[in-house]
């Protein structure tokens, strides 16, 4: 099985790095030849406006939209979770998204770089107990559409029980850095989708 990372900005280098561990081929993806190759693909943290627009000048943007809506399994984190999303507040007037996730996402809802935190977050269908996230200039999922399955909410602070991990079809997302954190949980979950998918 081969998953792309898709290396146009941000953590894809320990997306691969997780994603090898977890027994699949990892490679990254930046041209929409590249992306014809792949079984699934990765969307890393990072910067969601620049992500966007560097599929704009890479020519990602259409090639990706259609294959999500083609049922390419996907998974997003943090930055990925907005590229993910059907709406998106606090964002640039021109800023893009893949979508494919039926739901409204707010960008740096939990703050500013200063504010990152490490929090508890339960994750349904995961075992193993709360899953010790990474959150840095996270989003938070405000409102979701019918097929969307929340899977995460933050359970302990301020922000105690807004939406951090989703899931709708074959595409998954997470507000959270899993690949930061040496816990594999969720990507092995992603695998699993991925196999399950082809």
């Amino acid at each position: 099985m081969v998953i792309g990372v898709l290396a146009l900005q941000g953590s894809f280098r320990e997306h691969a790095r997780a994603l090898t561990s977890c027994g699949a081929d990892a490679v990254p993806v930046r041209r929409p030849e590249e992306l014809d190759a792949v079984d699934a693909l990765v969307i890393p943290g990072g910067e969601s406006t620049v992500m966007s627009k560097l599929a704009i000048t890479f020519e990602l943007l259409e090639p990706l939209r259609k294959k999500i809506a083609s049922g390419l399994p996907v998974y997003g984190s943090c930055a990925g979770m907005i590229m993910l999303a059907s709406t998106v507040l606090d964002g640039r007037p021109d800023q893009e998204t893949f979508g494919g996730i039926e739901m409204t996402v707010r960008r740096n809802a939990f703050g500013r770089q200063v504010e990152s935190f490490e929090g508890p977050v339960d994750i349904s269908d995961i075992a193993g107990g709360p899953f010790d996230a990474v959150f840095i200039r996270a989003p938070w999922v405000e409102q979701v559409g019918p097929e969307v399955q929340v899977m995460g909410r933050v359970t302990a602070g301020p922000a105690a029980g807004r939406i951090v991990a989703v899931r709708q079809g074959n595409l998954l997302a997470t507000a959270f850095h899993p690949e930061l954190t040496g816990d594999l949980r969720v990507h092995r979950y992603f695998v699993e989708m991925v196999r399950r998918a082809a």
